[in-house]
């Protein structure tokens, strides 16, 4: 059985999608199957790992709202390894169909389980807000994990996403559980980022990812090209972070 994870925090520019790309991807690199979920209308996890929203006849979309069959939602990628279920601007409006729906927050999670044996990794790469595509997401995950910016504002916001973590635990899905912290966009160099470490340590202690992810010119420009940072530029800071990071969530998972 796959492990679920999304990829979770309301607020944007936090390196999120960056976050599930390149994590699946060098997930997959370590030999895992691993199924990379785009679940922002925003279709960046999509365009990121070199698929055209343009060019895709099924998304999402036509899971959670059309029945579609999952199976014939899933593409490949430049990893043999990884496969991506997309994301389209069709989803943009799911939330106001959405509500129409019996046991609607558990769309996602009743597809995601019919192939739930078909891969190692479920990356579920959340829109930055919590409405019912995110909660959908949360339901059908068995983990979270929370990318973090070293900004003074982050922390505060992390807060507020704590506790609706623990109310979507305690009303939808009780196997839900934190798995991680990453700290992202980390310059050492200024001494706001290393104190928001320090603080983001003492709050939250070994919930925290030991990898931190720096702040790299080259992961910013990996999406404009269509390829995640291990096939764009695989010897950059940005890329051993995250490759660091995947072996750190390969060995929190025992695997």
């Amino acid at each position: 059985m796959g492990i679920i994870y999304s990829i979770v925090n309301q607020k944007g520019g936090v390196g999120k999608t960056t976050t599930a790309i390149n994590l699946g991807s060098y997930l997959s690199l370590l030999n895992m199957k691993v199924l990379l979920i785009d679940m922002d209308p925003q279709g960046n996890a999509t365009s990121g790992v070199g698929i055209d929203p343009g060019k895709i006849d099924k998304n999402v979309y036509d899971i959670i709202i059309n029945d579609e069959k999952i199976t014939n939602v899933i593409y490949p990628t430049p990893f043999e390894n990884l496969h991506l279920i997309p994301s389209t601007q069709d989803l943009s409006g799911s939330e106001v169909e959405l509500v129409n729906y019996d046991k609607r927050e558990f769309r996602l999670k009743s597809f995601i389980e019919q192939i739930q044996d078909l891969y190692d990794y479920f990356i579920i790469d959340c829109p930055p807000s919590l409405g019912l595509l995110t909660l959908n997401s949360l339901v059908a995950s068995e983990k979270t994990l929370i990318p973090v910016q070293c900004e003074y504002f982050a922390l505060e916001g992390l807060s507020h996403l704590l506790n609706t973590l623990d109310l979507v635990k305690n009303s939808f899905n009780p196997l839900l559980n934190i798995s991680g912290i990453v700290l992202t966009m980390y310059d050492k160099r200024t001494l706001l980022n290393r104190q928001v470490v320090d603080e983001a340590k003492t709050h939250f202690g070994d919930k925290v990812f030991d990898t931190i992810i720096p702040r790299s010119i080259r992961l910013t420009e990996a999406p404009s090209h269509g390829l995640p940072i291990a096939l764009y530029n695989p010897r950059s800071n940005g890329a051993k972070a995250y490759h660091r990071l995947a072996k750190e969530v390969l060995s929190f998972d025992n695997i």
